[in-house]
């Protein structure tokens, strides 16, 4: 028997979508951050979640360093394993923020195909996020010693060296840390999920 022909999805039977967003005051939503290794994305996103537990909200931040430890390990960085570890992250996100939830997710999401894949699993929930620096500036501060590595040649498809990074087209929100202090992109974050977190 085909996996179509034996899976039975009971959506309908679950405790609604609207039930739970209204036990927790907020609207699921998917918050999707990408950019060069060291953009500044996981560090927006735990002040970020500070930031909202704060205020009373639930949000979940997926980190793609976490991710590729655990669920996505079996992943390398080649572009048919980079869709794969997309299509999880993106398929998990859609999960929780169908639960209510407000989700960070940090992943590189290098190309543009990628992030459309993430969308079109996603739906509506979806916003595009790009925290944005260049690769100059990611190198100077290289947090994860990184570039260092790619400088040796010990990292292979590296985004931005040999794997390519492509600029987006349709971000709903960009945020440039090379132009705006953590405080402050911080705050952009906040003023644009303001709409999500109190209903």
């Amino acid at each position: 028997m085909s996996q179509s022909n034996n899976i039975y999805p009971e959506y309908d039977k679950f405790l609604s979508r609207k039930d739970k967003e209204a036990q927790l005051k907020q609207k699921g939503h998917v918050f999707w951050m990408y950019g060069l290794s060291g953009s500044g994305k996981s560090t927006i996103a735990r002040s970020l979640e500070k930031e909202l537990q704060k205020r009373g909200n639930i949000c979940l931040i997926l980190d793609g360093d976490q991710l590729r430890s655990g669920l996505n390990a079996d992943l390398g960085f080649d572009d048919s394993s980079r869709a794969e570890n997309i299509r999880r992250t993106a398929e998990i996100a859609k999960i929780l923020s169908n639960q209510g939830f407000i989700v960070i997710v940090s992943v590189i999401t290098p190309q543009r195909k990628f992030r459309d894949a993430a969308r079109t699993i996603i739906g509506p929930d979806f916003s595009e996020v790009y925290v944005k620096a260049s690769f100059e500036t990611c190198q100077q501060r290289d947090p994860k010693g990184l570039y260092k590595k790619v400088a040796a040649g010990q990292v292979p498809n590296f985004t931005g060296k040999q794997s390519s990074f492509e600029e987006p087209e349709k971000a709903q929100l960009i945020i440039d840390t090379e132009n705006l202090s953590p405080a402050e992109s911080v705050q952009s974050c906040l003023n644009y999920l303001a709409p999500y977190t109190n209903i």
